[in-house]
């Protein structure tokens, strides 16, 4: 059994990647922004060297404790294979076994309707060894029966979070099915009602279930998606999203954007390590200040992409375009605390060379972004049979993943497309394509590349 001693506070700083220079009476500005929390305790990508940053770092001083609820399916489909439910439960098992003394946790059954299967009550239960074994024992008794409603999964682990004072709270949800005990419309309000208040990770066990569904419920909960085809691979799934979920110490860190009179934010998306839009979840924070949600962060780098239209201006001229900050919520509602900052500059030049040149940062992201939505458009033209619009689209996705170095997404692309020269987008669809292959491909079409720095 792994038991984490609890990781120190992260400290972050901010870095500005963009080419501030516009022609006269230019308008748009595009900036890469990276944060970079580094000291914290989840083992992932090497922290970057910061580039450019305008403000120290700093975060509270003590780490706050965490409340995880794992949803399993339990749905009659969970019995094909049999082998299902008990990776199911043998991979809840390995998540439970990674769970760090003293945090609050509980597992839920999901049916057409939601059971507590531990500890029950409406409380969460607090790691340690007796009620690991517990939750182990309890698991037992799960079986499959009945149909899928994940609205109501969310919102019993909604009200279970509520129980328990503590500022990280995640879910983990394993679905094998589509939702078809609940109106698409009631899932969408439970998200929207649950947005904000814990954060969730999404798998969809075997082919059967909608991808569009599992991904839809991690962008609203600002979690992870993913596909497990194989219901073997559960438990060392499992595993690592509740190790991610360990080294989470600070949550609902906010960037926010503030911008002068007569400027607009066009859009706010993260790009690395998924593309994730943010633009309609902008909370208005003072005058000209908007905050975009990121979620829970431990030791990790993430990039967003700013863009913002300035007024337009004379040569020689020179402005601040938007100041970028990451904030964290007082916990007795006073004035937020600045974690760092970054300034996104313009200045307008008469140079051609000079205003016409697009940042790498900036370019990388904007075809990784492209890349993304070009698959998803492709896919989605290959089941409509719009054979031309699919080879199209997906050509242009091998080109981009080509060019950019996403060979992970290159390799899912080869698995639906006959590829005859990525360089110029040239292919040919499959005729036959497994439902695995397609499914991981749009599951995470999203993913994308860092850019070599």
């Amino acid at each position: 059994m792994a038991n984490f001693a609890k990781p120190s506070v992260p400290r972050f700083a901010v870095e500005v990647y963009q080419n501030a220079h516009l022609p006269e009476g230019g308008r748009e500005v595009n900036a890469i922004v990276t944060v970079t929390a580094t000291g914290g305790g989840t083992t992932g990508e090497t922290p970057l060297v910061p580039h450019q940053s305008t403000a120290g770092a700093g975060a509270r001083p003590a780490a706050p404790d965490a409340a995880v609820v794992v949803m399993v399916d339990c749905s009659g489909s969970m019995e094909y294979p049999p082998t299902k439910m008990r990776n199911a439960r043998d991979a809840t098992a390995a998540a439970i076994d990674t769970l760090r003394d003293g945090v609050a946790f509980a597992v839920v059954a999901g049916t057409h309707q939601a059971k507590e299967a531990y500890p029950g009550g409406g409380r969460l239960a607090v790691a340690d060894a007796t009620t690991r074994h517990q939750a182990k024992e309890a698991l037992r008794k799960l079986t499959p029966g009945g149909g899928t409603a994940i609205g109501t999964w969310l919102r019993l682990a909604d009200r279970l979070f509520a129980s328990s004072d503590v500022s990280i709270r995640h879910g983990i949800l394993l679905t094998d099915g589509r939702n078809e005990h609940e109106e698409p419309e009631a899932l969408r309000t439970t998200l929207n009602a649950c947005a904000g208040r814990f954060t969730c990770d999404a798998r969809g066990v075997g082919t059967d279930w909608e991808v569009k569904e599992v991904t839809g419920i991690a962008s609203a909960l600002l979690g992870t998606a993913d596909i497990v085809a194989d219901p073997a691979g559960l438990a060392a799934d499992f595993t690592r999203m509740m190790e991610s979920t360990m080294g989470k110490e600070v949550a609902d860190v906010a960037l926010r954007l503030w911008t002068p009179q007569g400027a607009e934010v066009r859009y706010v998306k993260q790009v690395a390590p998924s593309v994730e839009e943010l633009t309609g979840r902008r909370v208005e924070s003072g005058p000209r200040t908007g905050d975009y949600p990121t979620g829970s962060w431990g030791d990790e780098s993430r990039d967003y992409h700013v863009c913002v239209r300035v007024p337009g201006a004379s040569v020689g001229e020179e402005m601040l375009a938007a100041r970028v900050s990451l904030v964290l919520p007082a916990p007795d509602g006073g004035p937020p605390q600045v974690l760092s900052q970054g300034l996104v500059r313009a200045v307008w030049t008469d140079d051609l060379a000079a205003s016409t040149s697009i940042n790498p940062q900036v370019a990388h992201y904007t075809g990784q972004a492209e890349l993304a939505r070009v698959i998803q458009q492709g896919l989605d033209l290959r089941r409509s049979g719009d054979v031309d619009g699919a080879t199209a689209k997906l050509g242009r996705a091998v080109q981009l993943a080509s060019r950019s170095g996403n060979e992970d997404t290159a390799k899912l692309l080869a698995k639906v497309v006959d590829v005859v020269d990525a360089a110029t987008g040239t292919v040919r669809l499959k005729a036959k394509v497994s439902a695995e292959a397609q499914m991981t491909l749009e599951t995470r079409s999203t993913k994308t590349v860092r850019v070599k720095k």
